[in-house]
């Protein structure tokens, strides 16, 4: 059997879902193919669960604030298994809140695999068939996984979630978005963390304020190792796991490894071969500034593809093919400059547009920077050690703002506006001709002389 669409979907990650439902508000016939749950990583797998263990993390901190300046109770540990069934409720209501958008706009949900038999074609796991002018990837990633002895000894992302109670000694492998958040995460719920990176932290972010972040990793005890090399894993006598490191020799014991090195595109099983879409060394999809693949009528957005690998870009990528593709409006396409990103760190760290690295390079003497230190007053009051940095990068005689970078309590709310100013084009001066909130930390970004 044969079924006919205007758009097929394949995935219903982020991504797929806002391309899907855009095109369906545009009057198109649209097909989503999804075997798993509504929402992909970012809700089951990602953003969604981690940003609730960051809330609880949180709220383990406060606690301990709260004892210091004079409040009686005494901080308790997380009761795990509720904390699961909590956050499980609210990530199934999610997913429900999703299957009933796709049913209002008559978008076909079909709960099967696809893979490409035809530029315009798609063969499902039962053997049938849909075909469609426009098709779009979005498929998504995993994480990486590495032909080193004892890996499966080890978690990958996924498997955080699933944990039922806290280990007490824990070897994180990477130096990425995922092992800096989970150093933070398990250190805060009483874990002794280890953080085991090739060469330095958060390659994307700011020297400077990753240094700092890297500082205050320190202090709270997650300890960092840059420059190593992990090459093996294997259980001592007591079921304890060590770790081989060409750098510095037998690391250990713990009693739980993270691998967090990295994400691999789902493009394995698509066929993409059979018609000639080409991908890079990594399987990610080789698209255009438009979504588009080499293959007239097939696009790929999100995670598949080797652009910036979050979810607000995934939606605004897809939402932008969709209004191209079907909403009449033939200019669409996403905006890839001046993506703000924070990761959710202890403190979260900030940042839109460039580094004062990539300034340099671009702008050489022209650029100017402005920075401020400060305690936070929630963390002064409490007797807290350590500060918040935030920079900005101008450039020109005009200093038009290049980037923004935030580090410390409230860097995940207060960045949104200011992304949006430097969007716009906000000078220096404009900043300074703002009248700040006070006492805030926000205000800071608008106080630097």
């Amino acid at each position: 059997m044969t079924t006919s669409h205007d758009l097929i979907v394949l995935g219903a990650g982020s991504g797929g879902l806002a391309t899907a439902m855009r095109a369906a508000q545009h009057g198109a016939r649209v097909a989503l193919l999804e075997p798993g749950a509504l929402g992909g990583t970012c809700v089951h797998r990602g953003c969604v669960p981690k940003k609730a263990l960051w809330f609880a993390a949180q709220w383990a901190q406060a606690q301990q604030f709260a004892v210091s300046v004079g409040f009686a109770s005494q901080p308790g540990p997380l009761d795990w298994e509720r904390f699961r069934e909590v956050r499980g409720r609210y990530i199934d209501a999610i997913d429900q809140r999703y299957a009933q958008r796709l049913q209002a706009m008559n978008v076909q949900l079909i709960r099967q695999a696809g893979r490409f038999v035809a530029a315009d074609t798609i063969e499902l796991s039962d053997g049938s068939q849909c075909t469609a002018q426009q098709i779009v990837i979005a498929t998504g990633a995993r994480p990486r996984t590495l032909d080193l002895p004892g890996f499966g000894l080890g978690m990958v992302s996924d498997d955080i979630f699933a944990l039922q109670a806290l280990p007490h000694r824990v070897a994180i492998v990477g130096g990425g978005y995922i092992a800096v958040e989970f150093a933070g995460l398990l250190q805060a719920f009483g874990s002794k963390v280890d953080v085991l990176a090739h060469e330095r932290l958060l390659e994307d972010f700011d020297v400077e304020l990753v240094e700092e972040l890297q500082r205050q990793m320190q202090m709270q005890g997650i300890q960092t190792s840059l420059h190593s090399a992990v090459q093996a894993a294997h259980r001592d006598a007591d079921g304890s796991i060590l770790l081989d490191d060409a750098a510095a020799g037998s690391r250990g014991p713990y009693d739980a490894l993270l691998w967090a090195v990295g994400r691999v595109p789902n493009t394995q099983a698509l066929g993409l071969d059979a018609i000639g879409v080409d991908t890079d060394p990594r399987g990610h999809v080789q698209v255009d500034a438009w979504q588009a693949t080499k293959v007239a009528g097939v696009h790929a957005v999100g995670d598949v593809t080797a652009r910036k690998a979050l979810t607000p870009v995934a939606v605004a990528a897809g939402r932008q093919l969709a209004d191209r593709l079907f909403g009449g409006q033939p200019e669409a396409k996403l905006d890839y400059e001046n993506i703000p990103s924070v990761v959710f760190s202890k403190p979260p760290l900030g940042m839109v547009g460039l580094t004062e690295e990539q300034a340099r390079e671009r702008h050489g003497d022209a650029v100017t920077v402005y920075h401020r230190r400060f305690t936070p007053m929630q963390w002064a009051l409490a007797g807290a050690q350590g500060q918040s940095l935030m920079k900005l990068v101008c450039s020109g005689s005009d200093e038009r703002v290049l980037g923004i970078h935030v580090l410390g309590p409230g860097a995940d709310e207060m960045l949104q506006g200011f992304a949006v100013a430097l969007k716009l084009g906000v000078r220096k001066r404009d900043l300074d001709a703002t009248v700040a909130i006070h006492p805030t930390s926000a205000e800071e970004l608008v106080l630097m002389g």
